[in-house]
């Protein structure tokens, strides 16, 4: 199927994807990892972003996983705890530090981005126990919101089904264009070829973190989606851009969610692309969308 993203996409995200490829060339997916995570690093430097002022940042392990902590002069009484995209493969306390940074700022939140171990180095569960480790002791000192986007919105959701029952109180989470495994939605077809993320990706990047390239099957910790207990869980938005092959996760997961007495919303945001948050600067869609996340995360932390 062939999707006219000429029709779909405004010129601020057209600008926004040129720039991206001038630093991450659509090719970077099927190179060596190491030219992979360059590529993709100095992507993410293209788009690097001052920290507003006011902000203390500090790296420091938590649970012995590396975090970076952004503490806003006057902090919320809940905390967030973010976890990176990057396909599991790629990414880091740099890729997202303009984000997160600007999530504290916005919030007043302290903002705790996490560090993840990275596949092949590292299989699964790796990179869901280190978010989990994380998460647990930062909710051990005060109620916490977990966000993620892309990889990092599995793992933000993985965590939270984990989380139930444990004493550690989630306020909500807000998963943002995530990756929630089970059956693909039609949007894996009719974005098949969409700019920023196609569907080979999509699949190449879901089965780097597993020793034999394959999903498993009914595994939580991987595909949160799978859960056949959905009951329990946080109230939740989860965000989906429109030219995403991984759009219809979003509504899916919610849907769940609400039909096991969850709440949860979900939204698709149109004319945006997988990877949109780094946007937020050049192109209104993307801003609105931020300011939807950060809005959310203050209805948690408050309630």
């Amino acid at each position: 199927m062939t999707t006219d993203y000429t029709r779909l996409l405004d010129d601020e995200i057209r600008a926004f994807i040129q720039r991206t490829d001038d630093a991450y060339p659509p090719s970077s997916a099927g190179a060596g990892i190491e030219e992979n995570r360059r590529n993709y690093d100095a992507m993410c430097e293209v788009f690097r972003t001052p920290h507003p002022a006011g902000l203390t940042v500090v790296d420091a392990p938590v649970a012995g996983v590396p975090t970076r902590r952004y503490t806003p002069q006057v902090a919320g009484a809940a905390r967030v705890v973010y976890f990176h995209g990057g396909g599991f493969v790629l990414g880091g306390l740099e890729s997202h530090d303009g984000v997160c940074a600007e999530i504290a700022a916005g919030t007043g939140l302290e903002t705790v981005a996490v560090d993840y171990r990275l596949a092949p180095e590292h299989m699964h569960p790796a990179q869901f126990d280190d978010a989990l480790a994380v998460a647990r002791a930062e909710g051990a000192a005060a109620p916490v919101v977990l966000v993620g986007d892309s990889a990092g919105g599995n793992l933000a959701a993985a965590v939270a089904h984990a989380l139930r029952g444990s004493g550690v109180t989630v306020k909500g989470q807000v998963l943002i264009y995530p990756g929630l495994g089970g059956p693909r939605g039609a949007s894996h077809v009719t974005h098949a070829e969409a700019p920023m993320l196609t569907a080979w990706e999509v699949d190449t990047y879901g089965g780097v973190r597993f020793a034999d390239g394959e999903r498993p099957e009914e595994d939580p910790t991987a595909e949160p989606s799978v859960d056949p207990d959905m009951t329990g869980l946080p109230p939740t938005l989860a965000i989906a851009a429109e030219c995403d092959p991984l759009a219809d996760d979003a509504t899916r997961y919610a849907g769940l969610l609400r039909a096991a007495g969850v709440e949860a919303e979900a939204v698709v945001e149109p004319g945006l692309v997988h990877g949109y948050l780094r946007a937020r600067h050049m192109s209104e869609k993307a801003a609105a969308s931020f300011a939807r996340v950060i809005a959310a995360i203050l209805d948690f932390a408050a309630r």
